[in-house]
């Protein structure tokens, strides 16, 4: 069944591979980082920064079959052009449509995971109409954001990850000063069990690279970029993860039952200023994860419009803009149903 693919005006290709980088960063950095660091020492004490070199080992093997396959394309669409090539137009809609629902309640989610950190500065966003509304107008601005420009799309996420980054880097350098040989020397493998499933926890904050490939055809030269910017940020993110966990274990090896660990080192660090810089790079993290996922997921529905498994009217572009509007209007407005049907505990369960 034809789709839209022959009419006009044609996505800009605006992505350079640092901008894959950019969005695969995001869309793997978010909220988890932030809290699964107490969790693995609580799990594997002093061994838990080498759980995050295992995931990322097991994650590379992923990161390379993926890498491989966009060498070989430069469409949009991701996952949804790879099992459509392969295997039909209905297996890219059972993978578009599956990955959209998820994309879409995890954007909901973090939306209100968002705002709810933000409460930290203003205890009104914790709850009530006014964390309603505040969920509502991230929606809507990221919405009008994406809207006006894939350069746009792109230049919140290049400000997002330098605003996510720094506080992390920050934390990074005062906390190092306070590592020991013992915290290496001194740590045991746990048993394997225990070990199996800490490291499923902890691959949770590995997921969501896979969101740079769906953008491929506003790519500059997708087929070469793609793979290096997956290889490169995985490794850049591995490095990180286990930066910020030696610093954990160095500085508050005991700190494996607080629900904010990396806030609560910053505040042993520098006091109640360094909870508040943690506290805002977990709002600009999230928001970054948000941005990239506003960007990224709505060229699933404009990709499954132009496999002829949706109606062509979500595969239109914009005549101005030159992004796929119909789809991001189409994602947004689902994203936001999904925010007003409750709240993060459940959107994310």
């Amino acid at each position: 069944m034809p789709g839209p693919e022959n009419e006009q005006p044609r996505l800009k290709r605006e992505i350079s591979q640092l901008g894959f980088g950019a969005i695969a960063l995001n869309g793997t950095i978010g909220a988890g980082i932030f809290a699964l660091p107490a969790i693995a020492v609580a799990q594997a004490g002093l061994f838990s920064p080498w759980l995050y070199v295992l995931c990322g080992l097991l994650i590379m093997a992923i990161v390379f079959a993926f890498a491989r396959v966009a060498s070989y394309f430069s469409d949009t669409g991701g996952p949804v052009t790879y099992a459509g090539r392969a295997f039909g137009p209905f297996a890219g809609f059972q993978a578009g449509w599956l990955l959209t629902l998820s994309r879409a309640a995890a954007f909901a989610a973090n939306a209100h995971l968002m705002v709810t950190y933000a409460g930290w500065f203003w205890p009104p966003l914790l709850d009530g109409a006014w964390h309603t509304s505040a969920v509502l107008l991230v929606c809507l601005g990221l919405t009008a954001i994406n809207l006006v420009g894939v350069r746009q799309g792109m230049l919140a996420i290049f400000a997002l990850t330098v605003l996510k980054l720094l506080p992390l880097a920050l934390l990074i350098l005062l906390g190092l000063g306070h590592t020991k040989p013992d915290i290496f020397t001194g740590a045991t493998i746990p048993p394997i069990d225990s070990l199996g499933e800490t490291m499923l926890i902890v691959f949770y904050a590995f997921v969501g690279f896979e969101s740079a490939l769906i953008p491929a055809g506003e790519g500059r030269d997708a087929r070469r970029d793609l793979p290096l910017a997956l290889v490169r940020t995985i490794l850049g993110i591995t490095v990180l993860y286990f930066l910020i966990q030696v610093v954990v274990i160095s500085v508050a090896p005991d700190i494996g039952g607080s629900e904010t660990p990396l806030a609560d080192i910053a505040q042993l660090l520098m006091g109640t200023t360094g909870a508040a810089i943690l506290t805002l790079g977990a709002v600009f993290s999230i928001s970054g994860n948000l941005t990239s996922s506003m960007l990224s997921a709505p060229r699933l529905v404009y990709a499954m419009a132009h496999l002829g498994s949706l109606p062509a009217w979500f595969g239109r572009v914009h005549p101005g803009f030159q992004t796929p509007a119909n789809a991001i209007a189409f994602y947004a407005v689902f994203s936001m149903l999904l925010a007003l049907s409750g709240g993060f505990v459940w959107l994310a369960a």
